[in-house]
């Protein structure tokens, strides 16, 4: 677990949980620190597929969430250049998922996250490997 004494600001930190559609979703960020970031969802009936499991939408949003902040973890602006998802078990009804993000590689202008979303289980639900470019654009009002 991380240290809370490492999360980012408060006030980055509640930039990056407003998302709209994270909050449609269910998605709660849990926490922020420059180069980690963690969240959760319930995969509610709202969130399944035709065949009955986690939408593969609803799945890949929770690692976008996951990586809009840990890549912008660092106080700049970065941009998602790519998200490379696999998707390894399904989410079930119920299931409570966690996706954490760590940041693997960081420039001046791009940074490259892996980020892994795991069911209450510990079963690993899908992957990502995401990169980004790199701003230096400071988060206005943070």
């Amino acid at each position: 677990m991380a240290d809370p004494q490492d999360d980012v600001p408060a006030e980055l930190f509640a930039r990056l949980a407003a998302d709209p559609l994270a909050g449609l979703l269910g998605i709660v960020l849990e926490q922020v620190r420059p180069g980690y970031a963690r969240a959760a969802m319930t995969v509610g009936p709202q969130l399944l597929n035709a065949a009955g499991a986690a939408h593969g939408g609803a799945t890949m949003a929770l690692l976008d969430v996951v990586h809009a902040a840990v890549s912008n973890s660092h106080g700049t602006l970065a941009v998602a250049q790519d998200v490379h998802t696999e998707f390894l078990s399904p989410g079930r009804p119920g299931d409570v998922l966690t996706a954490e993000g760590t940041e693997l590689h960081r420039s001046r202008r791009t940074a490259v996250y892996r980020i892994e979303a795991r069911a209450q289980d510990g079963r690993l639900v899908a992957t990502a490997l995401a990169r980004v470019f790199r701003t230096d654009r400071e988060w206005e009002g943070v």
